[in-house]
């Protein structure tokens, strides 16, 4: 399948500026049309592919794939690419592929794993791609008309469409992950790893992480994408290109899978080597308590979890195994500890 155009993109992007122009029409003051065409085309340049190969035996191979495709954007003037880290953990090889075609070798900077993003480095000068200005999610509200785009991958081609922000709310992931701001979007974009959303001014306010049934939350059925906001990047970038992760990174994990329902936490799946599966517990059982502490909700059970100051002490679940209520000890571990880290972190 060959690579969208630039002028097809061009394309794209005025007749997405004419049908956001409509909307922007009831407002008291919109933006001109050319302005708000030429934001999105520099915003679109920075877009790229992204290609990765994991090592074999890396842990996360099992539930990622060893080859993994999806996108990142240019943040920095030394080409600084952000993107959604799971697409680089335990990377073997990177590449980026530029929207004229070249893809060229890169290196991990930082992944953070309190977040979710993830840095890369091309190893060779971008040339001529501006990096992308910074925008706030908090400028931005439900109903709110944006711009996604993806670059050219894994056979897939570089693409940009018109969504929507459908609901702003705290996200809670199975996998031992919580923020407490994200941004949900419909309709959805199917290659939607590392994707960048950009506001009408062409700024970045997102990272694309997930495919959601659930967008507009509130137990109502959408489908939809999950942005991390930008918002929550600005405070540690400095910290993730001095050190290759964060302080908040460093937190108690269990190797748990859990699904929140009906007011109760539930394991769905025990990870394989991990401290869970080592303590006994197994996939069915319901958390009831976290040293002592009742939880109802992975938010809570997460919060718990990680409040405490030494990533590696014991804690002690209350769970209903079976129809037995047990009380098991955990020796929990630094998550990062148990992967391979890329070349350059």
């Amino acid at each position: 399948m060959r690579n969208i155009t630039a002028f097809s993109r061009s394309l794209l992007i005025g007749a997405w500026a004419l049908a956001v122009g409509i909307a922007w029409a009831a407002t008291p003051a919109p933006p001109p049309a050319q302005q708000t065409i030429d934001a999105l085309s520099r915003a679109n340049a920075a877009v790229v592919g992204i290609q990765v190969n994991a090592s074999a035996d890396g842990s996360s191979v099992e539930t990622l794939g060893r080859q993994r495709q999806g996108s990142g954007v240019v943040i920095g003037p030394d080409g600084l690419i952000l993107t959604i880290g799971y697409l680089m953990l335990e990377a073997e090889n990177i590449q980026v592929v530029t929207q004229d075609g070249r893809t060229l070798p890169a290196k991990a900077v930082a992944y953070d794993l309190a977040t979710g993003f993830g840095l890369l480095q091309p190893l060779l000068p971008l040339r001529g791609v501006a990096a992308v200005p910074l925008g706030n999610y908090r400028d931005i509200e439900p109903g709110t008309v944006l711009m996604t785009a993806t670059g050219a991958a894994g056979g897939t081609e570089a693409d940009v469409a018109m969504t929507q922000l459908v609901s702003k709310r705290a996200f809670s992931g199975y996998w031992e992950y919580f923020i407490d701001a994200a941004l949900f979007t419909s309709p959805p974009i199917a290659n939607h790893s590392g994707a960048p959303l950009f506001n009408q001014k062409g700024e970045l306010v997102g990272i694309g992480s997930l495919f959601v049934m659930d967008a507009m939350g509130e137990n109502r059925q959408l489908p939809g994408n999950m942005f991390v906001p930008i918002d929550l990047l600005k405070p540690i970038l400095a910290e993730l290109q001095r050190t290759g992760s964060t302080s908040l990174s460093r937190r108690p994990w269990l190797g748990l899978n859990s699904a929140e329902q009906s007011g109760r936490v539930q394991v769905v799946r025990v990870s394989k080597q991990s401290p869970a599966l080592a303590a006994g517990l197994q996939a069915g059982d319901v958390v009831l308590a976290v040293d002592g502490t009742k939880v109802t909700t992975l938010e809570g059970f997460y919060k718990k979890l990680w409040d405490r100051a030494d990533p590696t002490a014991e804690v002690q679940l209350t769970v209903l195994q079976g129809a037995e209520i047990k009380a098991i000890t955990v020796k929990p571990v630094d998550r990062m500890s148990t992967m391979r880290k890329p070349a350059g972190i």
